[in-house]
């Protein structure tokens, strides 16, 4: 297989990467880091356009952390909506047969749980606004193009690599000096790790249906973050003391639950890593 990863030198892009040449694929990267800016069309164009065959776009790149995000609204749609459409032109003028698109949690303060594909998509913030955008791209490149377009919105991912701007790295960072200081015990979250995400591509990469199709990838359990300091402590061994702000973040949602039928019947796809496996795995600790 041939394949494309933009934001390949990202947390998940990485673990993508690396999976995917382990099973035999080319990969292609396109990074930023590696001098390859989405939102610019003619370097994009250009650099891609004496390319071989290319089977698949997995279309990663983004701006991710919500409270950036949030300060520089410009930047975020720039990234997450422009480099989508730029990405869905290459493969529109390069008759690629098939793009994956990394989304999000996009439903808002859920109206029911678990949360199902169906549920009505709520932009609280400009990230998820611009990956409503983005879905809605692949949408349209679907019914105008006859594109092949597979949206996976994956929930809540930890793993090795991550920024320590997000929870389950802040603790763990934590861990060693005998205090963890968190805000909000309460908000509950789907937490999915990163080694059942990376199989959730491969088996979208190889998914024989065509046309547009939306799967929502989390564990089907949601842990409240006082839940998941526990654990981790648990897992660690390690006394330590916790600390609580009490601080809630504006319009914070109380809980997520992925509902994962949909990936399960027609992926093939569901999760091996409940989160003490995950949590073990991520602590190097055996379960």
């Amino acid at each position: 297989m041939h394949t494309v990863v933009t934001g390949s030198e990202g947390f998940v892009g990485k673990h993508l990467v690396s999976k995917l040449r382990e099973k035999g694929a080319e990969v292609l990267e396109l990074d930023l880091k590696k001098g390859i800016d989405l939102t610019n069309w003619k370097q994009l164009s250009d650099f891609l356009k004496n390319k071989n065959q290319i089977d698949v776009i997995f279309h990663l790149a983004a701006i991710v952390f919500v409270p950036y995000a949030v300060k520089n609204p410009r930047i975020t749609y720039q990234v997450n909506t422009y480099g989508t459409l730029n990405m869905l032109e290459i493969a529109r003028e390069m008759n690629i047969d098939k793009f994956i698109l990394a989304s999000t949690y996009v439903y808002g303060h859920p109206q029911y749980v678990p949360i199902d594909e169906k549920h009505l998509v709520q932009a609280t913030n400009p990230y998820t606004h611009s990956k409503i955008l983005a879905e809605e791209l692949c949408k349209s490149y679907n019914k105008e193009y006859g594109m092949n377009c597979t949206i996976l919105r994956p929930f809540n991912i930890y793993g090795s690599g991550q920024s320590r701007d997000f929870l389950i790295p802040k603790i763990v960072d934590q861990l060693s000096s005998g205090k963890i200081i968190l805000k909000d015990p309460n908000p509950k979250r789907d937490y999915v790790y990163i080694d059942d995400v990376i199989s959730a591509y491969i088996n979208a990469a190889m998914y024989s249906s065509q046309g547009f199709d939306i799967f929502n990838i989390g564990s089907g359990v949601s842990y409240s973050v006082k839940e998941i300091v526990d654990r981790i402590i648990d897992i660690s061994n390690n006394d330590v003391k916790i600390t609580f702000t009490q601080e809630s973040r504006k319009n914070e949602i109380m809980n997520t639950v992925a509902n994962i039928k949909k990936a399960k019947e027609k992926l093939g796809w569901q999760p091996k890593f409940d989160i003490d496996a995950g949590l073990s795995t991520l602590l190097r600790i055996p379960k």
